[in-house]
């Protein structure tokens, strides 16, 4: 299970910077090899092989896990990978680029049906997320199919493309993640492993101002301050009894297009909190977008009887730790687009 004190990374891919990144690689071919199918990565970029098994590592995932000094598990992965086929009997595909905490390949099980496996890189503990899948059951988020945990693996449904190329206005995004979020949804007690929305707060709290000088004092004092008064009052706000299961980290690039039509959630944080946790994600969303996000965020309220304040408090945290966190790692324009836009807000 996972440990409570896990905080979520607090940025994520954005559509707006990352968006060509995030394709299929192309050029693998499925062969057999040893009567069981593999892939055969024939592609320019940097891969790992064991046993006849070549693997192409994104190179986001590689330059993690070689800063974290791990690069001893990208040795061993193609054996990790080999055993997962062999034990869930898949067909092992092409690599997904676009993330750095997990590598993400495109499978096919036995029976032909498409789904993807996802192998956390060492530090970035699955468990959690396994938590949540087997809460939602599928419904709003992607369906798991398999885990190891042991091994950091999981197996889930495989999902179309991203909303953000399928529906153009931010506006109908905003709804349609309002609507995928609400499906997600779901009251849990304090029996179930998850950190909760007041320790989450917590935790920012801790570690924003370190990380703000860390990375150079990339906004104001006051935008720092008001982001903490915000993680108090959200801290003090937690209650248990109306606590739901919620995602933590909802945007366009994180909803795909399921086989319905609908959209579903993938790589979620995993909270027990205040619903107004997530519709913060969707305010912080878009810092380019010019728009008012009071009226965003009342926008949301209003869908979903949520209290304005507490969304509107959840945006600021979102917007200050992800863009904090986002110039310290060199993530532009994303950073100082996202505290450009709170530095106008304390002003």
């Amino acid at each position: 299970m996972a440990n409570p004190a896990t905080v979520p990374e607090p940025v994520s891919t954005q559509p707006s910077w990352l968006a060509a990144s995030r394709s299929i690689r192309p050029g693998t071919s499925l062969v057999k090899w040893s009567g069981r199918p593999r892939t055969m990565a024939v592609t320019a970029g940097m891969s790992a092989s064991a046993g006849g098994l070549s693997l192409d590592i994104p190179d986001q995932v590689r330059k993690t896990v070689i800063a974290d000094g791990n690069e001893s598990w990208l040795d061993e992965l193609p054996g990790v990978v080999d055993s997962l086929a062999q034990e869930w009997s898949l067909m092992i595909g092409s690599s997904f680029a676009g993330g750095h905490a997990a590598l993400v390949v495109e499978v096919r099980l036995l029976d032909g049906t498409p789904a993807v496996l996802k192998i956390g890189v060492p530090g970035r503990d699955v468990g959690q997320e396994a938590t949540v899948l087997r809460l939602a059951n599928g419904g709003g988020c992607a369906k798991l199919l398999g885990e190891d945990v042991g091994r950091q693996a999981l197996l889930l449904e495989r999902l179309g493309a991203p909303m953000y190329d399928i529906v153009a206005d931010p506006v109908s995004r905003h709804n349609l993640l309002c609507e995928v979020a609400v499906r997600l949804w779901r009251p849990i007690g304090p029996d179930i492993d998850l950190p909760t929305g007041a320790k989450l707060a917590e935790q920012y709290a801790g570690r924003l101002p370190r990380l703000w000088e860390q990375a150079g004092r990339p906004c104001s004092p006051a935008t720092v301050a008001d982001a903490l008064d915000c993680m108090n009052r959200r801290r003090l706000a937690h209650d248990d009894r109306s606590a739901v299961l919620v995602h933590g980290d909802i945007h366009e690039m994180n909803a795909l297009q399921a086989s319905d039509g609908s959209y579903k959630l993938i790589d979620p944080a995993g909270l027990r909190a205040e619903p107004a946790c997530d519709l913060g994600t969707i305010v912080r969303c878009n810092p380019d977008l010019g728009d008012d996000l009071w009226a965003r965020a009342e926008q949301l309220a209003s869908r979903t009887g949520v209290d304005a304040t507490a969304i509107w408090e959840w945006g600021t945290i979102h917007r200050v730790v992800s863009g904090v966190y986002a110039c310290s790692i060199g993530f532009q324009p994303f950073g100082d687009l996202l505290l450009a836009e709170a530095d106008r807000l304390t002003a």
